[in-house]
């Protein structure tokens, strides 16, 4: 049945079949509407093509590929190798269906030192760039990230912020004061010094905290020479923070730089661990998620991890350890040999210490992917309780599958917005989130700001074609107390769409108020159904402040505070003038203001309330 099945299949391809030529490329297989579902690479591009229709062999993953297949293109490339690199760039471009791939459509964060400014920074990036900055990552997440940056930030005291440097600010900023920056805007470093300890940062995240802590000991020695006590007493500190750290980071006999790569597998899903020596130091340990990996063997998986892992990676190092032997090692050590411009060993220990280390690795990752599945498993089982309590505890007609949530955000009913999110089946859809932007109500009416949200929202979904608006939500929730449960129902009766249920959540007590109720519903604190009724109003309230800030924003260049009763144009130029900037205008005191030609005290008063 099956080789029927191709041979009816590779008759609608047979005269572009015979027309592939047996050179090494990039074939490509496309759907009916045109999209890329597979990306493949080929010693010869007409036996690897021709394969797939004259073999009754296949696996059910290629055999239902197949059947999807439309259309075929290929790319002729000069060599192997060429061949292996397009494929690798192809697949992350267009993230094919039928190939494994990294889970989650983004760009991996990475730690940037931006040693090619003359006061370097450090913070997190997504792009890595040609530009003489240093690099480190990919990390797996931006949490992951963050905490190193945290640690780092601890330990060496450099620069957050992203002003140009004079050296000639009148004061420092808060993370000065409390010994968190280094003071580089008021002169209290010189470059020279700032420079020595970007680079002290930069031996850390390389491993060689032997060479920081040694120079971190010279230093301490030098204050204590000079009588500079105090400087001594926190180099000090800062030396006991990083052996207190380093110790931890200690991997017995992992002598040079390598990587330790182990993947654990299970169904259509796959957890990558990586492991980072330098050193002989365990310097970062990061994991990725894998799809499409479902009937593909281990080495084929081992090979598209580390093809697209490396891709991305802005170092190479001189040794991989794997638990498998890679599919094409030889391309793939060509490749990073490239990247890298030296040898790169990958090697599959079988005894001794490193296949010690190569099974911690494996046993991490299988650990993590099944504290993965538990968690996962955990989160729906949690999802389907906290559903069904809602309907419960609400006296809901039905399981509140759809629930939207709207909130309000204004600065004294100045650029005011309202925000609608919608969940389904428990989860954040964060394409069908909408704002609005508040027109024609006066004053800071919260009330009035919500009954137009939800008569825009509403009207729309006789009117709309877009699917967001034409869908009705089980549970309108708003995030508010008694008033504005009120508000929302005036709102809805209006439209003629009372019948659908809502409720309101304060967060000052975690009241729930319900139509025809009594008192507030208080669910216990360790409810599932609160949490849930929680994380969606926080989420409306996040979304509504990010679109009242960027309203904000724009009016914040106007003339200066046009807004406020009793500041026109004039005192607004008076006070350009006098203070010569909007930041100036902000640091003086009631009194400075005050004395500006024009203004009096009840105008300046105003004017700092508003600032």
């Amino acid at each position: 049945m099956v080789e029927f099945y191709l041979e009816m299949l590779k008759a609608g391809f047979e005269s572009q079949l015979n027309a592939i030529p047996e050179k090494p490329g990039v074939y490509l297989l496309k759907d009916r509407t045109g999209k890329i579902i597979y990306v493949g690479k080929a010693t010869s591009l007409y036996h690897r093509v021709s394969s797939y229709f004259n073999s009754s062999q296949l696996k059910p993953k290629i055999i239902k590929m197949i059947a999807h297949v439309d259309d075929l293109e290929y790319i002729i490339t000069g060599s192997e190798q060429e061949a292996f690199l397009l494929e690798c760039n192809m697949i992350k471009t267009y993230r094919p269906q039928y190939n494994i791939r990294l889970k989650d459509d983004k760009t991996y964060p990475y730690l940037k030192i931006s040693v090619n400014e003359v006061w370097p920074r450090v913070y997190m990036t997504r792009r890595v760039e040609d530009d003489g900055a240093r690099y480190f990552g990919p990390f797996a997440d931006a949490g992951s990230l963050r905490r190193t940056l945290g640690l780092l930030k601890k330990l060496f005291h450099f620069r957050s912020c992203r002003k140009s440097i004079s050296g000639s600010e009148n004061r420092p900023c808060l993370e000065y004061h409390i010994n968190r920056c280094l003071g580089p805007c008021i002169s209290a470093i010189s470059m020279e010094d700032y420079r020595h300890i970007i680079s002290q940062v930069i031996l850390f995240l390389e491993g060689r905290d032997d060479m920081v802590i040694r120079d971190l000991q010279q230093r301490m020695t030098a204050a204590a020479d000079n009588l500079e006590f105090e400087k001594a007493a926190m180099v000090r500190d800062q030396i006991s923070s990083v052996q207190s750290i380093v110790e931890g980071q200690k991997i017995a006999s992992a002598a040079g730089e390598m990587d330790m790569v182990a993947i654990a597998g299970n169904g259509d899903q796959a957890y990558a661990l990586v492991f980072m020596v330098r050193n002989g130091k365990l310097v970062a340990r990061e994991h990725f998620m894998l799809t499409g990996v479902k009937e593909e063997n281990l080495s084929h998986v081992i090979t598209s991890f580390l093809q697209q892992y490396y891709s991305s990676a802005p170092g190479i190092p001189a040794r991989i350890l794997i638990q498998d032997l890679p599919e094409d090692v030889h391309l793939l050590k060509e490749w990073l040999q490239d990247r890298r411009g030296s040898r790169v060993h990958i090697e599959v220990p079988r005894r001794g210490r490193k296949r010690d280390l190569v099974k911690m690795v494996e046993e991490n990752a299988e650990e993590g992917l099944r504290q993965y599945r538990i968690k996962v498993l955990a989160e729906q089982a949690l999802l389907v309780e906290a559903l069904s309590d809602l309907r419960d505890k609400m006296v809901l007609p039905g399981l509140p599958i759809r629930i939207e949530c709207y909130d309000i955000s204004n600065i004294q009913g100045r650029s005011a917005a309202g925000s609608m999110v919608v969940f389904m089946d428990g989860q954040a859809r964060k394409t069908e989130y909408r704002r609005f932007k508040i027109t024609d109500v006066p004053g800071a009416d919260d009330y009035a700001m919500l009954r137009q949200v939800l008569r825009r929202r509403f009207k729309r979904t006789s009117e709309s074609e877009d699917d967001v608006w034409a869908n009705m939500p089980d549970l309108v929730l708003i995030d508010g107390g008694k008033g504005h449960l009120g508000a929302a129902l005036q709102a809805l009766g209006e439209i003629g769409l009372s019948t659908i249920p809502c409720a309101s959540i304060a967060k000052e007590n975690e009241e729930i108020f319900l139509v025809g109720a009594q008192g507030p519903l208080i669910l216990p604190h360790d409810s599932s159904a609160l949490y849930l009724l929680q994380r969606i109003r926080d989420e409306a309230h996040r979304f509504a402040i990010g679109y009242h800030r960027k309203l904000h924003k724009r009016t914040a260049h106007a003339p200066l505070l046009d807004n406020v009763p009793g500041v026109g144009p004039k005192r607004n130029r008076a006070l350009l003038r006098h203070f010569g900037s909007v930041k100036r205008v902000r640091e003086a005191s009631l009194e400075e203001l005050a004395s500006v030609k024009g203004m009096t005290r009840t105008a300046a008063r105003k004017v700092k309330e508003y600032l």
